[in-house]
C-alpha cells in the first residue's frame, strides 16, 4: 500500500503544485478544498499525514485541525500546516489548535518535503 498524504487546500493552482510535487516522489494525493472536506476525508481514509492549509472555505484549518486529533482514531496521523498566516503567534495558533508542525507559504520544495519525510521516514512503496 502505498504512503497517503491528505493535501487540504482551497486554491487550486496551490493544490497542483502540492500534488505533483509530492507524486513526483511517490506518494499518493488526496484532496479535499475545505475544512469539512479535510474531516471527512481523514475519518474515510486515515491517511498517513495531512498538508493543511488554515484559511478555507466553510470551517478553517484550525478548526479542521482541532477535530481530526479529537477523534481518537485519527488524533495520531500528523498535521502540517501550510500557510500563508506567517504573522508572529500564528504559528503559535496553528501548534495550539493541533498541527505538529507548521511551513509558511512561499515555501521552498526541498524543505517542505525535508518536513514530510521528518513524518513519513521510510520512502513511499
Amino acid at each position: 500500500m502505498s504512503t497517503q498524504i491528505l493535501v487540504v487546500e482551497d486554491q487550486a493552482d496551490n493544490r497542483r503544485i502540492l500534488r505533483d510535487l509530492l507524486n513526483s516522489v511517490g506518494y499518493e494525493i488526496l484532496e479535499a478544498v475545505t475544512g469539512d472536506e479535510a474531516v471527512t476525508l481523514a475519518a474515510m481514509q486515515c491517511p498517513d499525514l495531512i498538508l493543511m492549509d488554515i484559511q478555507l472555505p466553510g470551517i478553517d484549518g484550525y478548526e479542521a485541525q482541532r477535530r481530526i486529533k479529537a477523534d481518537p482514531a485519527l488524533r495520531h496521523i500528523p498535521i502540517i500546516a501550510v500557510t500563508s498566516y506567517a504573522l508572529s503567534g500564528d504559528d503559535a495558533q496553528a501548534f495550539a489548535a493541533g498541527c505538529d508542525a507548521y511551513v509558511a507559504k512561499p515555501f521552498s520544495t526541498r524543505a517542505l518535503l525535508a518536513k514530510v519525510r521528518a513524518y513519513l521516514p521510510l520512502q513511499p512503496s
